[in-house]
């Protein structure tokens, strides 16, 4: 159901509560499944309406969905055969014993058999452990304390044991605002309507006494203004009376009647459409006298706007008691520091980033010159001098404009959405497209007589998801084209010409608002039809509107005829002004440029500066003159990103400003070879055609590994026919940090000083008992989960704050040690015998919900929040060695053995389905594969076993080669490539990738130079781009993980304190893991039993630079890193 419908249950729920519906109330409860109303549960529980209690129970939950459930109905069922023998009902008992509290016989039949022979007893207190069973009232009572931590504890029940909150009658008053809309439309507005029906729109009648047609149902914001419209029965709900403010906008784009093509979304199945003969009462709607606007928000709209959000919590996600924060911003997050400062050698009319390559940016110019730039290298790619690429294809009226004055300008250049077409909108009738591949194939694709006169924007637009541009012009017209020049839609309702245009879409509306030199507002929809709105901008001239990037908010800046300029947000839902920005001077000569980003910040140019706010506060923020130099109304665009932003000067150029993220990606823009970023280009020139055009299009903006800005490569002489000596470049900030740009050897990013990369030591870790054996980080990315040699287990939990608002772990922020309140510690049964050859071993649930755990003893699965035992199995002997939950069934576990055996568990129901032979020694690792339906094992004995998770048989075994003399033995693991082909297999002497849908080594690695000690342990990083490698010697390793070609070395030195490589023990990671969401962090568990999480530098931001390739050999140097190809069957030869 969706997310409308479900509120829509919640509104009809207070409804029937309001109304007394009672036995209603609770009835749509348990069929919907959104709202467990725990106090209703208690009251039946208390009256012992046990058929009740599960009835309403099963709309959320059945007896085997989990162990919750399964402990909430046995309790419930137990309560109630305890309660038949206490009033000696032994008929009654049996009857629950055998229909109700069979099932569980399965899970534990000897609790069974113990429930059973209370039937025996004359009293069942006598029973030891029901002894202090007392009257039936309390019993209930204690019961209900434990079903209630049961239900809050179950993940079914989560977000439905808090009704949401809502003003009183809230439906009431949606209708009410819905019949005040249909008033506004009736031919005849009558002061006090007769309402009889909500079966039909309401229309008032005419005086002669016939009808008026039936009104299209539009919301407020379609009209200027609106009438109150009298209570609905007996529960009034007059909207406030404020005064009507004309320059309300956007509330048709939720709730509108679409047309055939386009449809509204409204609540439930089915939506409306506007019938094609009343689409001329939608141009131009009239104004009931004496209207009042109201106060309330559209539902439909905050909905939708909700909906649009990203989720940032996963279904599933635990998440563990911490305070919340509001996502901190900062001054440092704004692009304010001056870069570079480039010359584009005609004054700058439109800017624009592309929206893959962040620091690609699409520049024109006033002498119709199109130039793409790379702010990284600081170089022109293209330059495209204007030319008129067909006479013939172009209008009388333009050939006529163009002899008499051939001079022309450029008034807009964008992307697409995609970023494989190019737009540019020039003074006088045309707009020209190319195609686009990179880094320097830009190609005419088609050509546009569009206006008559300038086209004054143009903008991207996806109707019905076909790529389509959007023009305005001094015409007063706004068309749509197709990529071939085909014209879609013409819109006609402006009285002055169009100045700016903003496509926008939510859900499946499509819509473009527009605004006009005379002020004012329109808003449209692909039908041809007429625009929905018309209203007066703030200042009454030219107006830009933009919405934020998320697409929820809506801004508008502008300037009056007077010099007066306006920054406004706009309330959507009621079609108003929702605030007003300050800061700007009282009179400007030109209108005011704006933009957004990141959500969250506001840039205007005026006054020789850019000026920045805050989009929830109406004050300045901070500004800038960027070192002087710009226009009194400067240009300015954000890119994607928001980490830099391009703004005109007054001397024919731009300057770019970065933020410190910013600098760090053009640092690693600059020095690369543009080789790297080369997409498929055709060598012939485009023919045919515009859709045959379209066909060999492609976004190929591909990403290369960014260059250390120590290590620089040679940029290129020359592009695409323009010199390097001929760019001008006033102030080369960002490549001063790179030194001459002589080729230099590629040299290892070697890390031996704490100060060169964040390490964060996690409190209470320090243990020199226990060694950190295991080490996972949770699923959500919030905590870290080590498993000591001493058999117990500690979580460290990050929280958000305002140095850590995302609330992931960080090595920028020290953790918590979780514990619950109960101080609980997550201890496993340990081995009776001797606990130093225990093989501890961990698995964790894909929801965090439950941990695994074995160290010797029996398997124990833990509680995440409550650390309590949920149950043990599998005792020993054979112990357990390692464990991993089949990733389709979180009650599959397969369980390695020490006896080599492996064990395919449920845990539902206790058993252990089958059992696989096939190593000769203990298990070490284990692997599942989705892709390839198939488990690899590996064990002590230098065997991987391939097996069919279908039929668990085994495909294939495969010893993995050692170095010679070397015995088959030692540790091995496995661990799947996010492709979940490819196959990381390490061993203290090497590490390995195997395709594994092929049986075969594609690489190897060998300990050598800085990194000669054994392997200790080695993880992907969650991109699988990387692979981190621990050494005996407390040397970390981080390896491409295509290659295995060694990057970066992270010495221990830097993460150590220096008095630790001095002691008597040497100290080194026995364990590595991986950040799920961070892909250059990890996380080390070293033998004196602590636990370090390790990022690079904020400077650097990532470990290292891969190694450049000459001839196969990594630059130059000799393989000996033996990167090898072998088959499966060469290694079973061997």
């Amino acid at each position: 159901m969706s997310s409308l419908s479900r509120e829509l249950v919640f509104l009809i729920l207070q409804f029937l509560e309001e109304e007394k519906f009672r036995e209603s109330v609770h009835k749509l409860e348990q069929e919907s499944g959104f709202y467990f109303n725990m106090k209703y549960f208690e009251e039946k529980a208390h009256a012992g309406e046990w058929d009740e209690v599960e009835r309403y129970l099963s709309g959320f939950t059945k007896v085997d969905d989990n162990r919750y459930s399964m402990k909430i109905f046995f309790e419930i069922r137990k309560q109630k055969y305890l309660e038949a023998l206490d009033r000696h009902d032994r008929a009654k008992a049996v009857e629950i014993l055998v229909k109700d509290l069979k099932v569980f016989s399965t899970f534990n039949e000897e609790l069974y058999k113990e429930i059973t022979q209370l039937l025996t007893l004359d009293n069942f207190r006598e029973n030891e452990q029901l002894s202090k069973y007392g009257d039936t009232k309390s019993a209930r009572s204690i019961m209900l304390i434990e079903l209630k931590k049961l239900i809050e504890a179950n993940p079914l029940f989560r977000e439905k044991l808090v009704f949401p909150t809502l003003k009183a009658s809230r439906l009431r008053t949606l209708i009410n605002q819905s019949l005040n809309w249909q008033h506004q439309l009736c031919k005849n507005p009558r002061p006090n309507p007769d309402i009889k029906t909500l079966f039909t729109d309401h229309t008032c009648a005419l005086p002669s006494g016939t009808r008026a047609p039936t009104p299209v149902t539009v919301p407020l914001a379609a009209v200027a203004k609106a009438s109150t419209y009298p209570p609905l029965g007996t529960h009034p709900f007059p909207p406030t009376a404020t005064a009507a403010n004309a320059n309300a906008l956007a509330g048709w784009m939720a709730n509108a009647a679409g047309s055939t093509s386009v449809q509204s979304p409204v609540v439930g199945a089915s939506s409306l459409s506007v019938p094609p003969h009343q689409a001329s009462g939608l141009k131009r709607p009239r104004t009931p006298p004496h209207a009042l606007s109201m106060d309330y928000q559209n539902a439909d709209s905050d909905q939708l706007m909700r909906r649009l959000r990203p989720h940032t919590h996963p279904v599933e996600e635990v998440t563990y008691p911490a305070p919340l924060a509001q996502t901190s911003w900062s001054l440092d997050d704004l692009p304010k520091m001056v870069a570079c400062t480039l010359n584009q050698g005609s004054s700058v009319t439109s800017m624009d980033f592309h929206p893959a390559h962040q620091t690609l940016l699409l520049v024109g110019s006033a002498n119709g010159e199109i130039m793409l730039w790379e702010i990284g290298l600081q170089e022109r790619l293209i330059t495209k001098p204007f030319k008129i690429w067909d006479m013939t294809t172009c209008t009388a009226q333009f050939q006529a404009a163009i002899v008499k004055d051939s001079s022309i300008s450029i008034t807009r250049v964008t992307w697409s959405s995609e970023g494989n077409v190019a737009g540019v909108a020039f003074t006088k009738h045309l707009v020209h497209l190319y195609s686009y591949q990179a880094p320097n194939d830009l190609r005419q694709l088609i050509e546009i007589d569009a206006h008559g006169g300038g086209v004054n924007d143009l903008a991207f637009s996806h109707p019905n998801k076909q790529t389509c541009i959007v023009t305005c012009g001094d015409d007063k017209l706004i068309k749509v084209w197709d990529l071939n020049g085909r014209k879609l839609y013409n819109f006609e309702g402006h009285e002055a010409p169009v100045y700016s245009i903003c496509p926008h879409h939510k859900e499946n509306i499509q819509f473009i608002f527009s605004t006009a030199l005379d002020g004012k507002i329109k808003a449209w929809l692909y039908d041809n039809m007429g625009s929905r709105v018309d209203y007066d901008a703030p200042g009454q001239w030219c107006t830009t509107m933009l919405y934020s990037a998320d697409g929820s908010r809506l801004f508008s800046c502008g300037t009056s005829k007077e010099g007066e300029s306006h920054l406004v947000e706009w309330n959507e839902s009621e079609g108003a002004i929702k605030r007003t920005y300050m800061g700007f001077r009282k009179k400007s000569a030109g209108v005011v440029q704006f933009d957004t980003t990141q959500n969250h910040f506001l840039a205007a140019g005026e006054d020789n500066q850019i000026k920045f706010w805050d989009v929830d506060n109406v004050n300045m923020l901070t500004s800038t003159d960027a070192e002087g130099g710009l226009p009194n109304l400067p240009r300015l665009r954000f890119n994607k990103e928001g980490n830099l932003l391009a703004v005109t000067t007054a001397d024919n150029g731009f300057k770019i400003l970065a933020n410190a993220s910013g600098l760090r990606s053009l640092r690693a823009a600059g020095p690369r070879t543009f080789e790297a970023m080369k997409g498929p280009i055709e060598s012939s020139p485009i023919k045919g055609s515009g859709a045959s055009m379209i066909g060999n299009i492609t976004p190929a903006i591909n990403r290369v590994d960014r260059l250390d800005g120590s290590s620089p490569a040679r940029t290129p002489a020359s592009l695409n026919g323009v010199e390097t000596s001929s760019r001008s470049i006033d102030k080369p900030r960002i490549l001063e940090d790179v030194g001459d740009k002589t080729s230099k050897p590629w040299e290892l990013t070697e890390i031996l000083d704490p100060l060169q990369c964040r390490v964060a030591t996690l409190p209470e870790s320090t243990d020199l008992s226990s060694k950190v054996a295991r080490l996972l980080y949770t699923n959500s990315g919030v905590g870290l989960l080590a498993l000591g040699s001493n058999a117990v287990q500690k979580l460290w939990k990050w929280s958000r704050s305002e140095q850590n608002p995302s609330g992931k772990a960080t090595a920028s922020v020290v953790p918590q040690h979780w514990q619950p309140n109960s101080g609980l510690l997550m201890t496993n049964d340990a081995a009776d015998n001797n606990p130093e050859e225990a093989v501890p071993c961990i698995a964790l649930s894909k929801n965090d919900s439950y941990v695994m755990s074995a160290c010797g003893g029996k398997v124990s699965l833990f509680n995440m929040m409550t650390f309590k035992v949920m149950t043990t199995f599998m005792p020993p002997p054979p112990a357990s060695t390692f464990l991993a939950f089949h990733p389709q069934d979180n009650n599959i576990i397969a369980i390695g053995m020490e006896d080599s055996t492996i064990h395919i568990y449920n845990v539902r129901v206790d058993e252990v389905k089958t059992k696989l032979k096939g190593h000769q020694k203990r298990i070490t690792g284990l692997a599942f594969s989705n892709n390839l339906n198939i488990l690899v094992s590996s064990g002590a004995d230098a065997q991987l076993c391939i097996w069919n998770t279908d039929t668990w048989e085994k495909r294939k075994s495969i010893p993995i080669q050692l170095p010679a003399g070397k015995a088959q033995s030692g540790d091995t693991r496995v661990q799947f490539h996010a492709d979940q082909i490819r196959l990381l297999v390490f061993h203290e002497t090497q590490l390995a990738i195997y395709d594994a849908s092929k049986y075969e080594r594609l690489r190897q690695w060998v300990p050598q130079d800085v990194l000669s000690a054994p392997v200790s342990y080695a993880a992907y990083s969650s991109n699988s781009q990387l692979i981190y490698a621990t050494f005996c010697d407390g040397n970390i390793g981080v390896f491409d993980a295509d290659s295995l070609r060694l990057r970066c070395r992270i010495a221990a030195s830097a993460y150590l304190s220096p008095t630790v490589p001095n002691s008597s023990q040497p100290v080194y990671p026995l364990v590595v893991a991986s950040h799920p969401h961070e892909p250059n962090q990890l996380a080390v568990g070293l033998n004196d039993g602590t636990v370090k999480v390790i990022e690079p530098s904020e400077a650097e931001g990532k470990w290292g630079m891969a190694a450049p390739v000459d001839n196969g050999v990594p630059n130059g140097r000799t393989a000996a890193s033996s990167v090898t190809s072998t088959t499966a069957a060469e290694l079973i030869q061997r």
